[in-house]
């Protein structure tokens, strides 16, 4: 399936009451697919994660461009196993921000996830499926917030030494809605790299196993999901 890129101004994310009606029916296959997967790797934890029930590219009051989401409270059991069973709810979305760091010379830092992740091995931008920390006490999603928190737990990077660029690259692919926001960051890549390199090595048990600096380009690679292949090849193309 092909992704849809879209630049917005803003995204206005808010928490909503919904029933699962899918997580409620299929609870018993849940239930043996996280048993199966606990199992295969003890780490893994059944927290509450934030999905989205409702996402809608449109134009503020402002004129300003506007993606609006409606996001829900979710166990990750029931995330995982919706998404391992190849998204049987397609009116749920997995939405999430990233922080699309660049370096001084052109290269984009590309975290490679450890044996501990429910995603073993694929590459992609630091980030994180929301969950309950990122949600403000008027009810709203704080997605940027959720990306320089991402950056520096999985990094060690604090996002205030780059410089961000002003609105956000949202691209949709399947039921991934990826939130990207660039970084311009004032290291080349080989120092970049060698820094979070070292705050790895330093790490008891990171959730990354290596980064990895790569150029934009067009990318026939697995390990990296199909929203980074576009965001790659799209980068190329404008710079």
């Amino acid at each position: 399936m092909d992704c849809t890129i879209a630049s917005v101004d803003r995204i206005d994310c808010r928490l909503v009451a919904h029933r699962w009606a899918y997580a409620e029916a299929a609870a018993a296959q849940i239930d043996a697919h996280w048993a199966a997967r606990r199992a295969a790797n003890p780490a893994m934890y059944d927290g509450a994660v934030l999905l989205a029930c409702r996402a809608e590219l449109t134009r503020g009051d402002d004129g300003a461009r506007v993606l609006r989401l409606d996001a829900f409270e979710t166990r990750f059991s029931r995330f995982l196993a919706w998404r391992d069973f190849g998204w049987p709810d397609k009116g749920v979305f997995n939405f999430f921000a990233m922080p699309a760091a660049r370096s001084s010379d052109g290269a984009f830092l590309v975290g490679e996830m450890g044996p501990d992740h429910s995603s073993a091995g694929q590459r992609y931008f630091p980030c994180g499926t929301p969950d309950p920390s990122d949600v403000t006490a008027a009810g709203a999603v704080d997605l940027a917030g959720s990306l320089r928190r991402e950056l520096c737990e999985e990094t060690g990077l604090v996002a205030a030494e780059g410089a961000e660029t002003d609105g956000w690259t949202v691209i949709f692919d399947e039921q991934y809605i990826a939130c990207l926001k660039r970084l311009d960051w004032p290291q080349e890549a080989p120092a970049l790299a060698a820094r979070v390199r070292g705050f790895l090595a330093a790490e008891t048990r990171p959730e990354l196993c290596d980064v990895h600096m790569l150029a934009p380009g067009r990318y026939d690679d697995l390990r990296l999901p199909g929203f980074m292949t576009a965001f790659l090849a799209q980068a190329a193309e404008t710079g």
